[in-house]
């Protein structure tokens, strides 16, 4: 972990994080507008540029047509409308192309400036790692769409956007860090239980997140636009027949994601109760009482995101408070460590 602290170090990590959740909330938009499947090659350089003459066109659009996509769901689609969507899915990889580049020329400028000391580099290593992973894995997940049907794996999919989600984390862990300070590498600070829920609402919302990507790539929000009830009942028949209905079942993802939502609300509760309880400052219970605010304004968008059937602003607006939830629970865990780390001082 880093240790030496720097201004423009922060700043630049902050944006790269703003990055790379524009870059996921953009991905989600992809995905509604069915946009994913368009490119169904993925050249990281010649691809940077789009066909170029009615020639070219005609050319990326018959390699679309070979795709279950096109025959199962696009049959019949124009070139303009084609076209469309290719734009929609070459704008998510130009500006992903972009993002890796923000962030590799000023890592080593700062590298080279003696920002980030060689000795530190390691974590910036790991990021950069991040990015190509999840950069391989957005290809992966998209593959697993061009062979036999008309739709990405669900887990390729969870996967992509938890190496994104890792990454963004990261980014604002060591900006908090060169913003805060970091901690005493001489010291080794034992977790508070304040902090160890906090770890844990954070595994909870972390857990939620994940059934949010498996409805997403299943499909499963447009299984049922009746809340709290479903098929009309509050817990239809049939939902856990199996272990892997758990992962693969669209209804059953979809009850798990409606209500596990009060799970993570109830831990985000139990930690304010909790830091009241061992006599934190009101910086602290304050903010986490703004947490179970936005946990609250979350799980409303997700009634209304249900009940509206999945329009596309709103569940948007769904994933994008997910990310500031997430980042809030990061910041919280990174300052609630601070304090474990000057008590032990």
């Amino acid at each position: 972990m880093p240790q030496t602290q720097n201004r423009s170090v922060m700043l630049w990590l902050l944006i790269f994080a703003g990055l790379v959740a524009f870059l996921v909330v953009f991905g989600g938009y992809t995905r509604l507008t069915r946009s994913g499947l368009s490119i169904v090659e993925w050249n990281p350089v010649h691809g940077t540029f789009p066909p170029i003459g009615e020639q070219a066109w005609l050319d990326e659009f018959e390699l679309y047509k070979q795709t279950p996509e096109y025959q199962q769901v696009n049959k019949g689609m124009t070139l303009e409308a084609y076209q469309q969507i290719f734009y929609i899915e070459w704008f998510h990889r130009l500006f992903a192309r972009f993002a890796g580049l923000f962030y590799a020329i000023p890592v080593f400028y700062f590298l080279f400036k003696r920002a980030i000391p060689y000795r530190e580099f390691g974590i910036y290593v790991v990021m950069g790692l991040l990015f190509i992973g999840q950069a391989f894995m957005g290809w992966f997940m998209v593959a697993s769409g061009l062979v036999d049907r008309p739709a990405v794996s669900h887990i390729r999919l969870t996967l992509h956007l938890f190496l994104a989600l890792s990454l963004f984390g990261l980014s604002l862990w060591v900006a908090l860090g060169h913003y805060f300070g970091f901690p005493n590498p001489g010291r080794k600070s034992k977790w508070s239980l304040l902090s160890k829920l906090a770890a844990g609402s954070l595994a909870v919302l972390l857990a939620q997140i994940a059934y949010g990507g498996f409805t997403a790539g299943l499909k499963a929000g447009h299984v049922s636009s009746t809340w709290p009830l479903m098929f009309g009942k509050l817990i239809p028949p049939g939902l856990f027949n199996s272990a892997l209905s758990l992962i693969e079942s669209p209804q059953t993802v979809a009850f798990i994601h409606r209500w596990f939502a009060f799970v993570a609300l109830f831990a985000i509760v139990w930690l304010y109760f909790a830091a009241r309880r061992h006599g934190y400052g009101k910086d602290i219970t304050n903010g986490i009482l703004a947490l179970i605010g936005l946990g609250g304004v979350q799980i409303t968008l997700g009634v209304l995101v249900v009940i509206f059937y999945v329009p596309i602003s709103l569940a948007l607006i769904h994933q994008a408070v997910a990310l500031i939830l997430l980042a809030l629970s990061v910041y919280f865990i990174h300052r609630l460590r601070s304090l474990d780390d000057a008590r032990a001082g």
